[in-house]
């Protein structure tokens, strides 16, 4: 046997070998997913509901300063009067004191966390009563213009159940992010936190002289004068640009109809123009009501409030459990907007987005 023949026998057998191990594992698989009680406490999917205690937290962090830094005995007097202050208060205070939700939502091209946002409010109008507070840890660029008008009507739940509702904005409220934003009873912003650009756009690119140069032809067939008004490899029309710029601005007018609703004192011929504000400037505007972090807000909430972060884990896919959920997101943040423009385009050609 020459070693060529020695490498394609040992490629054949490794082969096979893979596949068998791969065949094992998918099966192992299986019946671990099938067997009864596999998800433990779970739910059915593999999805929780996660709630950490802030105060606990940032009470922690403040001890473990305190231990590095003060003498022994000094810390140790420190601790136990701190803990003993510590319980008079919360059990004088216990039948007063309010509870403020932190939820955080990170925005992306489809509002890929609606989903999760959903399940959270839904829980916490369960539990919270008027009484307590959310907040929203808002960062969201903008994006479709139907998934971004869900996460907003999400947040009118709360709104419209009595409880109180603030949002921060620690890095971006813009477009689709801004009309998440706007429903707030309370609305803070970083001081170079970027808001607004209340505005719509439609884009894509069009094929149709490409494909003709090659001797492609291509065909589109519709039921109705609208159906398609532009397309991204037929021969585009000033018919079809004008009724889709009629398109743009119905949505934009419907766009700053709800501003208006939920911030009726802005004055949206200044600040509807698809600009964007940082956080003075959005406060001089009316964008916003108070120029501050999340941080110094949820500090000062401390001394009135037991602090309470809520989170909504959805079961992981196979690519999240095999590089973890940083890992997965870093792989997919690259290919996420092509692809998501791709088959935004391919669903729904000549849609809007907020921009």
């Amino acid at each position: 046997m020459t070693l060529i023949d020695a490498l394609i026998q040992y490629g054949l057998f490794m082969a096979k070998t893979l596949t068998l191990v791969l065949a094992i594992g998918l099966l192992l698989i299986v019946v671990l997913r099938a067997r009864p009680g596999g998800s433990g406490d779970d739910d059915d999917d593999g999805s929780r509901l996660e709630v950490v205690d802030l105060s606990g937290r940032y009470a922690n962090m403040a001890d473990t300063i305190k231990a590095a830094t003060l003498p022994p005995k000094i810390a140790k007097q420190a601790f136990k009067a701190a803990r003993k202050a510590e319980k008079a208060r919360a059990k004088a205070e216990a039948a007063d004191k309010r509870r403020l939700f932190v939820i955080d939502f990170h925005g992306d091209l489809m509002a890929s966390e609606v989903g999760a946002l959903r399940e959270v409010i839904s829980a916490l109008l369960i539990a919270a009563t008027p009484e307590d507070e959310v907040l929203l840890r808002l960062d969201n660029a903008g994006g479709a213009v139907h998934e971004h008008g869900l996460a907003a009507s999400q947040l009118l739940r709360l709104r419209s159940a009595g409880i109180p509702l603030t949002i921060a904005v620690d890095k971006v409220a813009a477009s689709g992010g801004y009309l998440m934003a706007c429903v707030a009873n309370r609305l803070l912003a970083a001081p170079f936190a970027v808001v607004g650009s209340i505005g719509v756009l439609a884009e894509m690119p069009n094929f149709h002289r490409l494909l003709q140069e090659k001797g492609v032809d291509f065909e589109l067939h519709t039921a109705g004068e609208h159906k398609r008004t532009l397309t991204l490899f037929g021969e585009n029309t000033d018919e079809g640009r004008a009724k889709l710029r009629e398109q743009l601005e119905e949505t934009h007018a419907q766009f700053k109809a709800f501003i208006a609703a939920y911030r009726p004192t802005l004055d949206l011929s200044k600040v509807a123009t698809g600009e964007y504000w940082h956080g003075e400037q959005a406060l001089s505007l009316g964008l916003v009501d108070a120029v501050q972090t999340s941080d110094d807000y949820l500090l000062a909430a401390r001394a009135e409030a037991d602090l309470y972060k809520v989170r909504y884990r959805a079961r992981k896919r196979l690519l999240q459990r095999l590089l973890g959920a940083d890992g997965a997101r870093a792989l997919a943040r690259p290919l996420a907007r092509p692809i998501g423009s791709v088959a935004r385009w391919l669903r729904n050609l000549g849609g809007a987005r907020c921009a």
